[in-house]
């Protein structure tokens, strides 16, 4: 297949990078990689690039990185480039103005199988929701967020014990796949595009704020697990273990195991010893493998347990 036609690619992070370089390295002519302009980080505020940008200057690759999407000269700037297509991995809505101005559209690639999983964070609802499969999705952008028409998809098993950051790994090596099927597919005119069936029950994928990262101790104990590797390594479910009389501190959770069991505990009932540390809910206990204390780094939970002193009055809420 001939791959001359021309390409503008816009992305953000390391999910990101792998698309665009397997659409690259494929022989497409990847003539613009649009990304946000550098932000001030660490503790010298030094300015930093995002992991798209560091790729794409590896490559010598055209970089853009408009304040404002709408801005009339990066809009002359875009069009300049005469791209036959727009790739958009991890980046953020595009006003009209932006994907409409390609012959073939522009296309997104998904990390879930839509309609399912639309919006900011389907990798980690997926976990926290329990689910066995999920897989990424390429569609064309239209006005609305993750709705327009499907092209291609690949499923992707979950496994019992993955984590976020693992199916992130996994579904950003599919997707890259994706990327370049969808562009060959496109130019060659071998596909055609569905319509989203919104027909039955559509679970949705906001995005996370600290108040939903939340654990919930009144739920059941695979819940609460399936919580934990939902939001691990990133942005991590927390609890506050509660003392009578003493400050609440917080606690993040970054793994775990569930026992089902009958017991007397209340939910949120604390069990440690030297090694094990159990937190009880309505049906069994969680228990903790890898935590992290306030101004720490995370720890196994023998580590954790050798510095944190814990009461039979501790209590996670």
């Amino acid at each position: 297949m001939t791959r001359d036609k021309r390409i503008v690619f816009m992305g953000t992070p390391q999910f990101a990078v792998e698309s665009l370089k397997h659409v690259n390295e494929s022989g497409y002519h990847v003539v613009g990689v649009v990304c946000p302009p550098d932000k001030p980080a660490g503790r010298g505020h030094k300015l930093q690039s995002c992991e798209v940008k560091k790729y794409a200057l590896s490559q010598n690759l055209n970089v853009l990185q408009p304040l404002k999407l709408k801005n009339p000269d990066f809009l002359a700037e875009l069009e300049a480039l005469k791209a036959d297509l727009f790739i958009v991995v991890a980046f953020r809505m595009l006003p009209k103005e932006v994907w409409n101005l390609p012959k073939y559209g522009t296309f997104n690639i998904h990390g879930s199988l839509l309609p399912q999983y639309r919006g900011a964070a389907p990798i980690n609802w997926a976990l926290i929701n329990g689910e066995t499969k999920t897989g990424v999705t390429s569609f064309f952008i239209d006005e609305k967020i993750d709705t327009g028409a499907t092209l291609l998809y690949k499923e992707c098993a979950i496994d019992k014990d993955d984590t976020a950051g693992i199916v992130h790994d996994k579904l950003m090596l599919l997707g890259a796949a994706l990327a370049t099927e969808t562009c060959d597919a496109i130019f060659s005119n071998t596909i055609q595009a569905k319509i989203q069936a919104d027909n039955g029950f559509l679970k949705e994928a906001p995005k996370l704020f600290k108040a939903n990262c939340r654990i919930d101790w009144h739920k059941s104990a695979q819940e609460i697990h399936n919580h934990i590797r939902g939001l691990s390594p990133y942005p991590v479910a927390w609890t506050l273990f509660n003392q009578p009389n003493s400050t609440e501190v917080v606690i993040k959770l970054h793994k775990s195991s569930y026992t089902l069991c009958e017991h007397q505990n209340e939910p949120g009932f604390i069990k440690a010893t030297k090694s094990d540390l159990q937190i009880f809910t309505k049906d069994g206990f969680v228990n903790v493998l890898e935590i992290q204390a306030p101004g720490k780094k995370k720890m196994d939970c023998r580590s954790f347990l050798n510095g944190f002193t814990l009461s039979d009055e501790h209590k996670a809420c």
